[in-house]
Order: C-alpha cells, then sequence, then structure tokens
C-alpha cells in the first residue's frame, strides 16, 4: 500500500512539474522595466517608437506577398516585452504559403480587403474561414496555417496585421523547410508517395531567383 502510495505521489509530481513547464514556455520574464541593447545607458522615446510601417501607407503595387516584421531584431525596445507584429501585404492570387510558429500563437487582423484563411489541427481537421476588413482569426501556436487572397474583383493588396505573444515568434515555412534544404530526393519522394522527377521539380521552383 505503502508502495503505491508514494508511485502515485512520484507520479502526480511528474505531471505537475510537466504543466508548470508547459506554463512557462513563452519568452522568459525580465527583472526590470526593460531591456537596453549592450552598451546603451541612456534612451529616450525614440527608442520605445517602430516606424517601419509607415512605408505601408504608399504601398499599393506590391506584386508578391510580402512581410514586414516589427520584432525584437527590427525593434529592439521589444527584447522582454514578449510582443511583437507583422505587417502582411498579399497582392491578388498570392499566397501566404502553409507554416508554423513554434514560440507563439498569431492573432491576425484584416484592415484592406479579404482573406482566405485556415489551420490543421494534431488531428487533421482543417478549420477555414472568409475573414474581409475588420474580421480577426487566431492562428494556435505551434499548428500549421496559411492565408490566401481570392479577391480578384480588388487590384488593392490586401493588408493585414499579426500580432504574436513572443518577441521571436520564428516562422518554420513547410514548402522551403521540406524541399529548400537539402532533404534527400528519395526520403522526399517515399514520404509524399511520388516520385524523384516530381521532388525535384519542386526543389527547382523553390530554389533561389539567381
Amino acid at each position: 500500500m505503502a508502495h503505491q502510495t508514494l508511485k502515485y505521489g512520484l507520479w502526480l509530481l511528474v505531471v505537475t512539474l510537466a504543466i508548470a513547464q508547459m506554463a512557462n514556455a513563452g519568452d522568459p520574464n525580465i527583472l526590470s522595466d526593460f531591456i537596453l541593447p549592450p552598451n546603451v545607458t541612456d534612451v529616450d522615446g525614440t527608442f520605445f517608437t517602430f516606424t517601419g510601417f509607415q512605408a505601408l501607407a504608399n504601398s499599393k503595387n506590391t506584386t508578391t506577398f510580402k512581410v514586414t516584421k516589427a520584432s525584437m531584431v527590427e525593434f529592439p525596445a521589444l527584447n522582454g516585452q514578449s510582443v511583437s507584429y507583422a505587417a502582411l501585404q498579399y497582392p491578388v492570387g498570392s499566397a501566404n504559403p502553409p507554416h508554423t510558429h513554434p514560440r507563439s500563437a498569431e492573432l491576425l487582423l484584416v484592415m484592406v480587403g479579404s482573406l482566405e484563411v485556415g489551420f490543421v489541427d494534431t488531428t487533421n481537421k482543417l478549420y477555414t474561414r472568409t475573414l474581409y476588413a475588420g474580421d480577426m482569426f487566431v492562428f494556435p501556436k505551434g499548428l500549421v496555417h496559411y492565408q490566401y487572397n481570392t479577391n480578384a474583383q480588388d487590384s488593392i493588396p490586401t493588408l493585414a496585421f499579426s500580432a504574436f505573444g513572443s518577441v521571436n515568434a520564428g516562422t518554420v515555412s513547410l514548402p522551403a523547410t521540406l524541399f529548400a534544404t537539402g532533404i534527400d530526393d528519395t526520403i522526399l519522394a517515399t514520404s509524399f508517395k511520388t516520385d524523384v522527377e516530381t521532388v525535384q521539380k519542386l526543389k527547382a521552383g523553390l530554389a533561389p531567383k539567381p
């Protein structure tokens, strides 16, 4: 009886520690109001200001899908704050290919135009929705998702903003990760139940342009 009680207690402890670890899996807490870059001791309001989205106001001729990030790399004041943004522009017929963000959920707000969006959960169920200006959609952390502009009646690119609960959410693009990183052709052909020639065509299409 004592042995069973000890065994149950150890199991409960392991589960409790695992849950605590999951709860703390985001950006670490900081012990100061904010974090300054190395060798910087004095800043003013300019340090806490990001102007990288100003160019979007006159950017109506985008011909390919474009992401403008405001993560810790572009906006150092975000260091330690567990938040970041991205502005996304989608010309008609363009897509943000299937991808994941390993370190954060994504909250997307459509500002101009419309988007078809979707994500796939761990049971392989697909959730889709058509979003219009003013609509928001959340992509759960780590799940594969995409966005696609199908609005052929509007020549103005769709504009959306995404918020993340991390200064560096990370992006894993499935097409690029699978077909542009040197994974053996035979392995990919076997995995996708196709032939090596098809895999090589996919790799050629994703190769960087000269």
